[in-house]
């Protein structure tokens, strides 16, 4: 889940709010913590990737996240978030964040579904997002998933201690715009543990608007660029929430929790250690 970091309010739900203390150094047993929350979501998302099929609805999604996530002895982080109604941000082809999951939104063969969900564990958020192909996909899409997926890696791979947010962030832009695509700017990446949305903003984009933050190992971010094939620009829905392309252009987002270290990384959602 991403808003713009300089937007947060505090979350509504008791059980998940801590005071706001700046940028945060994870201790190792709080990131031991943060690890186990951040597995409970790999494994929703990556069995989300191996259910979803044409026909089903982004409620259905929603149902099995939430039960998942409550199996595994987490609280989904996004429910009731500043009135969030959902466990899952669940966004269709030009869908771009914050997509309400519906019975009434089906998903069909040739859609790009993006999954965002979170797990509250033992005081500590993971935070994660996927887009997958349901069925076979135009080339456009195919194209447009591959670059959001790459681009995260490119500034995933920036992430040390000793680097800036603006190593990852202009590798992420430079990887998009090199493949003719663009990164939406609307919405950043933020610091993500006792609270899930921290400090800082975790940009995409090359700005002098927000913090250029020197990377401290035990910071723990969530790293997630939103990349459009066609208009950067977003507009809102009726919902409130809901926010799509202006263009009505595909968007493809991915998203991980990102631990510094002193020599790197360590991807706290990686799929592929569930």
């Amino acid at each position: 889940m991403n808003i713009l970091g300089s937007l947060l309010t505090p979350p509504t739900t008791p059980v998940q709010t801590r005071p706001r203390r700046g940028i945060e150094i994870k201790s190792k047993r709080e990131i031991e913590i943060m690890r186990q929350a951040s597995r409970i979501v790999a494994t929703v998302l990556k069995e989300i990737s191996q259910i979803i099929e044409p026909g089903m609805t982004t409620a259905d999604l929603d149902a099995y996240a939430e039960r998942r996530i409550r199996e595994m002895g987490a609280t989904p982080s996004f429910k009731g978030y500043q009135g969030f109604p959902a466990s899952i941000c669940a966004c269709i082809n030009n869908e771009v964040v914050h997509g309400i999951p519906s019975p009434r939104k089906v998903i069909r063969s040739g859609d790009i579904v993006k999954i965002d969900t979170g797990a509250y564990y033992n005081g500590f958020h993971g935070d994660s997002c996927i887009t997958i192909p349901v069925g076979e996909i135009s080339e456009e899409a195919a194209k447009l998933v591959k670059v959001a997926e790459e681009a995260l890696y490119q500034g995933i791979e920036q992430v040390k201690e000793g680097n800036y947010l603006m190593d990852l962030a202009g590798a992420i832009q430079d990887y998009v715009e090199a493949n003719g695509f663009v990164v939406v700017e609307d919405f950043t990446g933020h610091g993500v543990g006792r609270n899930l949305h921290e400090e800082p903003s975790v940009f995409n984009f090359r700005t002098n608007e927000l913090k250029n933050v020197r990377l401290r190992a035990g910071m723990t971010l969530a790293i997630e660029p939103i990349v459009n094939a066609g208009s950067k620009q977003v507009r809102i829905l009726r919902d409130r929430w809901t926010a799509v392309t202006v263009d009505n252009s595909l968007s493809a987002q991915f998203e991980h929790t990102v631990l510094v270290t002193k020599t790197g990384y360590e991807i706290l959602t990686d799929r592929a250690l569930v």
